[in-house]
């Protein structure tokens, strides 16, 4: 016997038999790939949420931090930061239903400025991720700084009074009646005269 141990010796008796290792299905792998999907279009759908209302969000913050500047504690300063971006929200709902149009025109610039600008960056940052060229990425950007502030002003137009949603219907059904006036359709004979008079 040689005086040289191996390493087999010392081993367990199975160390040369391929281990099972385990295997993750596909149906679980396709299973967790649909829940981070979802997950992140949850979270995109939130990040855009946020910033269509970026204006309260935006004077709710402000209020906050001044407010916890100026010596209130954080608990105060977060009650100070809810009630004024809740207010603001409210209001600017209040305002968009005014029945002059200057109002809501000026309530909905109001509410889609900061809702682009927020838009803008949100977009561009996910473009970052995306990691693509620079130059797309900001068109990416400016394509979600007009969807957000579009979206922004839009919600604001539904909230106006309901007279004005009336009259919109109004003029854009006058408009398709007045498109189809010359198409009108020729009263065909009814089958059973066809029949009676043959």
């Amino acid at each position: 016997m040689s005086s040289r141990t191996k390493y087999s010796d010392y081993a367990p008796w199975w160390w040369w038999e391929a281990r099972r290792s385990i295997h993750v299905t596909e149906t679980t792998t396709m299973l967790l790939i649909g829940i981070i999907v979802a997950l992140v279009a949850y979270l995109c759908w939130l990040l855009f949420t946020l910033a269509v209302n970026a204006l309260p969000l935006y004077a709710g913050v402000t209020a906050g931090l001044m407010s916890y500047q100026f010596g209130s504690g954080a608990t105060a300063a977060i009650l100070v930061g809810s009630i004024v971006g809740c207010a603001t929200h409210f209001t600017g709902r209040l305002v968009a239903m005014l029945p002059w149009l200057s109002a809501r025109a000026a309530i909905r610039l109001l509410f889609a400025a900061p809702a682009g600008f927020a838009g803008y960056h949100a977009a561009f940052g996910l473009a970052q991720i995306g990691a693509i060229d620079a130059r797309w990425r900001h068109a990416v950007a400016v394509a979600g700084a007009i969807a957000v502030a579009s979206i922004a002003a839009l919600r604001m137009l539904l909230d106006g009074p309901p007279e004005a949603g009336r009259d919109l219907a109004a003029v854009t059904s006058a408009r398709l009646r007045a498109s189809s006036t010359d198409r009108r359709a020729v009263p065909r004979p009814r089958p059973d005269r066809q029949r009676s008079a043959g």
